[in-house]
């Protein structure tokens, strides 16, 4: 359970880190199902120029493995503690940064999930599970802080000249510069870093983004982005992979629910 210290420099800068939460035993299991998501064909993987798999889309309806993530109870209990409400997973996803990659641009995942999904009110986290070390060095997640407390931000734009506009960015408002500027002077940028394992959680209305991997260092990140089950999406302009159907709260699994799959 959190701190009330945590949950504290939750409410003020939009974002809590928790180092180290999941054990190797448990990455292992989710890197062997990453490997093989982003081994498969269809709508749902993104691809970098080079054809590389960037994203997966859905993850958690994909692999047993990924659904017992979603309903960890070192994940579920956190989120439902800062939320105060049970949750369900809007979007889910795996991120494999890779070398040359494309940057993702600065943006607010409220602000597609509200435009184009329909979904009311910011009640949501972005959950991000760290499957490797993220440094300064590897494009960690840098991020606004205090961006939660300024709302949705009616400056951004869908981008058509954005670099990965095929892929997720045809659905993303992107912030200009000029609002970036004057967000950053008024509240400061970070960079979010830690050791494997580590888990962030993330108002949807902070403002953030990330730059190209231009290292031989692998930076796998997997996200459930969650809503309370209040806060429904209502529109369905988008496929199941990128916004839910399922508004299901998600009940906690027993504490071995990734480790058991290490034993079979």
């Amino acid at each position: 359970m959190l701190t009330k210290a945590q949950i504290d420099e939750y409410n003020d800068k939009g974002y809590v880190l928790l180092p180290a939460l999941l054990k190797p035993d448990e990455l292992a299991v989710l890197d062997r199902a990453t490997q093989d998501v982003i081994a498969g064909e269809g709508p749902q993987v993104m691809r970098e120029k080079d054809g590389k798999p960037h994203v997966v889309y859905g993850m958690h309806l994909l692999d047993p493995r990924f659904h017992a993530l979603a309903r960890h109870p070192r994940l579920v209990a956190p989120a439902e503690a800062l939320l105060g409400n049970q949750i369900y997973v809007h979007q889910s996803r795996v991120n494999a940064k890779q070398m040359g990659g494309a940057v993702v641009d600065w943006h607010q995942d409220f602000g597609t999930y509200h435009r184009v999904d329909g979904v009311p009110e910011p009640k949501g986290l972005m959950i991000s599970i760290f499957l490797d070390e993220v440094t300064c060095c590897n494009a960690p997640l840098m991020l606004v802080p205090r961006t939660q407390h300024s709302g949705i931000v009616q400056e951004a734009r869908i981008n058509e000249a954005a670099e990965d506009h095929a892929a997720a960015a045809k659905f993303r408002y992107d912030i200009s510069f000029e609002t970036l500027d004057r967000l950053v002077r008024e509240k400061g940028l970070e960079a979010i870093t830690g050791p494997a394992g580590s888990v962030l959680f993330m108002n949807m209305n902070v403002v953030h983004g990330s730059t190209v991997n231009i290292t031989p260092l692998r930076r796998v990140i997997l996200y459930l982005n969650v809503c309370t089950v209040d806060n429904r999406g209502t529109t369905f302009k988008r496929p199941e992979y990128l916004a839910a159907r399922d508004f299901s709260p998600l009940l906690p699994l027993g504490e071995d629910c990734l480790s058991r799959f290490a034993a079979a």
